[in-house]
């Protein structure tokens, strides 16, 4: 019989709903459902890009909830770049690429901040160009 772990609960001491309330400031959402929409929709997207380490360290620095959703996805077999995730999640979510983008970058830098800076490089490491900018980091490419 295969035994089912709890989730790994956050430590950074943030709530669901204080990291909502972060996300619907800095995203400038009218209503908190607004801005639980734009996390839930942000986090299963990302969930599909991100494997690893990275993956589980990230889980483990998120409120329980985020960290459901955002683990509920299988990740996908082919990285997507940063524009090609918030295209996808336009197409989903029925949103304007711009909006998308806007509620892409708004979450992830939420993100950031929870993950803490070693984590968060370690992430756009791992990932396909254009993921920088959403996480609130200058893109950095080496001169040809």
């Amino acid at each position: 019989m295969i035994s089912q772990q709890q989730p790994c609960r956050s430590t950074t001491g943030m709530t669901f709903e204080q990291m909502l309330e972060h996300v619907r400031y800095e995203g400038a959402y009218a209503t908190r459902a607004q801005a639980e929409q734009a996390v839930q929709a942000v986090l299963a997207a990302f969930g599909r890009q991100l494997t690893g380490d990275e993956r589980v360290e990230l889980a483990a620095a998120l409120p329980h909830e985020a960290a459901l959703t955002f683990t509920s996805q299988i990740p996908a077999t082919e990285p997507v770049t940063g524009w090609g995730l918030v295209k996808d999640l336009a197409n989903r979510t029925g949103g304007t690429p711009a909006t998308t983008r806007w509620d892409t970058g708004t979450v992830l830098r939420i993100v950031a901040q929870l993950a803490g800076q070693d984590l968060t490089t370690r992430i756009l490491a791992q990932l396909p160009a254009g993921y920088a900018l959403l996480f609130g980091r200058a893109e950095l490419t080496q001169a040809a």
